[in-house]
């Protein structure tokens, strides 16, 4: 199992604090031979409907010294988390969880632009000062 994001207990605290119930850290999952550990998996009541929400965040700072270094990692790691959840919780979402900073200085650049919405990646932007979440991209 790899190291816990430097965000992890932020990003935690914050979909808590929407009334998330935070119901694995981490989301442990296998399948086709390989296990894989997604950082968090959440649930949320919708009273209108009655239903519940499913979600899975794999969380990423983005402080290395390469954006788009991290940016593949990132991506690698989204598309084969999805791949595994919609063969074994198909009804689970997978968000991205990155930093409004990051979103700001390298999210928002018509090429990850591109790549967010080809390879459709929702996204949970958290406010590292703030310790809230700021936005949700589906």
């Amino acid at each position: 199992m790899s190291a816990k994001d430097k965000f992890h207990h932020l990003v935690r605290v914050a979909l808590e604090s929407e009334g998330w119930t935070v119901t694995d850290d981490p989301l442990s999952i296998s399948f086709g031979g390989v296990d894989v550990y997604i950082d968090l998996a959440a649930e949320k009541l919708i009273l209108a409907e009655r239903e519940e929400e499913k979600i899975a965040v794999e969380i990423k700072s983005f402080l290395g010294s390469s954006a788009i270094s991290d940016f593949h990692l990132a991506v690698g790691q989204f598309i084969n988390y999805r791949t595994i959840l919609n063969q074994k919780d198909p009804k689970r979402s997978l968000y991205l969880a990155i930093p409004e900073e990051a979103y700001d200085n390298f999210f928002r650049l018509e090429f990850t632009q591109t790549v967010i919405k080809n390879n459709q990646i929702n996204l949970i932007v958290y406010n590292v000062e703030k310790e809230v979440i700021v936005q949700w991209q589906n």
